[in-house]
């Protein structure tokens, strides 16, 4: 399987997940998840993924500080509906971080360590995103905003050339080249993640 090296480059995020630890799944339910998991789960690379990737990491560093996260204990809110925009693909890219799943998700082990009910659409909000721990009801609100990392000026012609199926190989090898130029951008400049990243 070949795919960008910077996916390798960007720091996992480290969580302990007690449904994990009960069923022996993770030792102690310690486990990290990557930035390569989600681009599998999304089944690509892009801004969005990043800078849900992103928002994600910078939401549960507030909530927990220098504790692990605790997976399956993370309400994750959307401020728009699942079927606008992109806000399902960032849902989705958080919520399995998160371990969060919607109606049909795991219903748990005698009512412990459920993970369903655990996403919402269409919440009125100061952002994008609010994370909220089912333990202490703290919450934190995020917003996302990548164009101080603006695309390469060639990315939208040969875009248009390859939707159109006009494209050469090169052409499209170098478009894809492009893009995830641009995704390794955002995900390994950490001097710039305060910018993009709002924390409320």
């Amino acid at each position: 399987m070949k795919y960008p090296t910077f996916f390798d480059k960007v720091q996992p995020i480290a969580l302990q997940d007690p449904l994990s630890d009960f069923l022996g799944a993770f030792e102690e339910g310690k486990m990290q998840i990557s930035y390569l998991e989600c681009v599998k789960l999304a089944g690509h690379s892009c801004p969005t993924v990043a800078g849900a990737y992103l928002m994600a990491r910078k939401g549960l560093e507030a909530l927990y500080g220098n504790q692990l996260p605790q997976r399956g204990s993370i309400h994750v809110s959307m401020r728009d509906g699942e079927e606008k925009g992109v806000t399902g693909v960032i849902c989705n890219a958080i919520s399995f971080i998160a371990g969060a799943g919607g109606a049909g998700g795991f219903k748990g082990l005698n009512g412990n360590m459920a993970r369903n009910d655990l996403i919402s659409y269409n919440i009125p909000m100061d952002g994008e995103v609010k994370l909220t721990r089912t333990d202490t009801d703290q919450s934190v609100t995020l917003s996302y905003d990548p164009s101080i990392v603006p695309a390469d000026p060639m990315m939208q012609p040969l875009m248009g050339k390859c939707m159109q199926g006009l494209a050469t190989p090169e052409e499209k090898k170098e478009f894809g080249r492009l893009w995830q130029a641009r995704v390794e951008k955002i995900l390994l400049s950490t001097e710039l993640w305060d910018q993009m990243i709002t924390v409320k």
